[in-house]
């Protein structure tokens, strides 16, 4: 059954055509991409008109489990799915997202020394445009890369009234753009089509190689995720938050578990405070193929090691140069003794300088501790 995140973005897809889904790292943005490409390609839970969907083992296109299940999904009527993906980085270029001239490559005794390359958005566009065609763009860390460049004149052909006309004839509203035809090497006009559906994800806190203007983010229609405390509790078989305060020594895996998500609670609200929500940490970083509450007591305290590894790093990445704002992250300024992790305070060349001591890793024999400690009140 698909996920809520899933029937919500493949909503918004029918509606705008372009969606933009963004939030902290480890809130599921990755694996919401794959679960909406696998839902349109496979056209999940529909019923199109004409009656039911028939097996196609040459296009991979199964029979829905349940019809009608996942309602608003994209070109419900098209069998001919296809999804096309592309990750966004500093290489990024214009030819390789539409179209463009590249050096031909193991080319023979008088052939060009060119070519054109059919571009990620290009091949999915054409696929859109072709009998019963419908095609989905992912296009993941979209903000990674020069976005605005990589789009080019697609940008203003991309929103959802500027497409072509459902049966691909030009409407009034039709917006084209130039670009090189890779079949032709002419330039020529060409408008987007209205069955082409594109899929972005991106994380705000990340260092791009230039911001996504407003009038670029202002052709998608957002899809946030965030931190989510209950799917946490839920991936570690944990019930609504006890009242009662953790013990000192764990005693159980499910006090362990419980200090891991008060402390993953208290930590992501430092985080907020000090370098606002888009900086939090996702509850996928705690989150892996092995249930902790399987273990036994020792070994699930291993494996919270490893989650909370990463959420260090991410809190010492997040505060960098600023060891004040770690300490207060892992509640080290004022917070309670029993906390392995202590702020001291030292100078050099008579400025003062602040040192923060503790474990240089988390172990079996630590992690207990400083999670309790992370998770207490700040005063």
């Amino acid at each position: 059954m698909a996920s809520d995140d899933c029937k919500q973005a493949l909503k918004l897809l029918s509606r705008s055509r372009n969606v933009l889904v963004s939030g902290p790292p480890g809130t599921g943005k990755s694996k919401l991409l794959a679960e909406v490409a696998l839902a349109f390609e496979t056209g999940f839970g529909v019923a199109p008109a004409g009656g039911p969907p028939q097996l196609n083992p040459v296009g991979g296109i199964p029979i829905p489990p349940a019809a009608g299940a996942v309602k608003d999904i994209p070109a419900p009527t098209k069998m001919d799915r296809k999804v096309f993906r592309t990750v966004f980085h500093q290489n990024s270029k214009y030819r390789d997202f539409v179209s463009g001239i590249t050096p031909a490559v193991n080319k023979q005794a008088g052939t060009p020394d060119f070519t054109i390359v059919k571009g990620t958005l290009y091949r999915a566009s054409e696929h859109a445009k072709g009998v019963n065609g419908a095609a989905l763009l992912i296009i993941d860390e979209i903000n990674r890369g020069p976005a605005v460049q990589a789009f080019g004149g697609a940008i203003v052909a991309m929103e959802s009234d500027k497409r072509l006309a459902p049966d691909g004839a030009r409407r009034a509203e039709t917006q084209f753009f130039e670009m090189l035809d890779p079949i032709s090497g002419d330039v020529i006009e060409y408008a987007l089509p209205h069955d082409l559906y594109i899929l972005a994800a991106m994380n705000q806190a990340d260092a791009s190689v230039e911001p996504l203007d407003v009038a670029f983010l202002r052709r998608w229609e957002p899809l946030r995720l965030e931190p989510d405390e209950e799917a946490l509790r839920t991936f570690y078989g944990l019930g609504a938050k006890s009242a009662n305060p953790l013990p000192d020594v764990p005693t159980s895996v499910s006090d362990a578990l419980e200090a891991s998500v008060s402390a993953w609670v208290a930590v992501n609200a430092q985080i907020a405070l000090g370098r606002g929500p888009e900086f939090q940490i996702g509850h996928g970083v705690l989150m892996s193929n092995v249930k902790p509450q399987t273990l036994g007591l020792n070994e699930a305290l291993g494996t919270l090691c490893v989650g909370w590894a990463k959420v260090r790093a991410h809190v010492e990445e997040v505060f960098f140069g600023d060891t004040r704002g770690i300490a207060a992250a892992l509640n080290a300024l004022d917070g309670p003794v029993f906390n392995p992790f202590k702020l001291t305070e030292t100078t050099f060349a008579d400025d003062l300088r602040f040192l923060l001591e503790g474990p240089k890793n988390f172990a079996e024999n630590n992690i207990y501790a400083a999670l309790r400690a992370f998770a207490s009140p700040r005063e």
